[in-house]
């Protein structure tokens, strides 16, 4: 059997990070994506998913993506069932998602017509430093 699910969308809300009783992270989100077809002079169509993390996944993704931020996501399919507060059964499907990436769109600075970088803000982290990658020599004598 096979139950994965890939989407790429936009966050709706920021995301927070809590934890459970057993200290493991978790957090929960939903994403906007947008339908590929609409009728001519219709509005794009779109649809809500709610999303859930578990452990580094949800650190990472409440570490680096905001409200608004564009978001690739694969995981599965799960449906679960709760009680209320009022007594009655609840019923959810959700995605638990076990990778998420960045999709390489970059998060746009509000720059109020002034150069000083002080002024200038964004709502996504700093992304983490980047290895130094050492340059190869080039070689004829490589093996491929």
């Amino acid at each position: 059997m096979l139950n994965r699910i890939v989407l790429m969308g936009r966050l709706t809300a920021n995301p927070e990070l809590k934890s459970t009783t057993t200290g493991k992270s978790v957090t929960s989100f939903s994403i906007a994506v947008e339908r590929n077809y609409n009728k001519s002079g219709e509005e794009r169509k779109v649809d809500f998913f709610n999303v859930v993390c578990w452990n580094y996944t949800a650190e990472f993704v409440c570490r680096y993506f905001a409200k608004g931020n564009m978001i690739a996501l694969e995981g599965k399919l799960q449906s679960r069932t709760y009680q209320a507060n009022d007594g009655s059964t609840r019923y959810v499907t959700e995605i638990v998602a076990d990778t998420v990436s960045f999709t390489g769109e970059r998060v746009q600075k509000a720059n109020n017509n002034n150069k000083d970088s002080s002024s200038t803000t964004s709502e996504q982290p700093p992304l983490p430093s980047q290895p130094d990658f050492e340059n190869m020599p080039i070689d004829d004598d490589l093996p491929f």
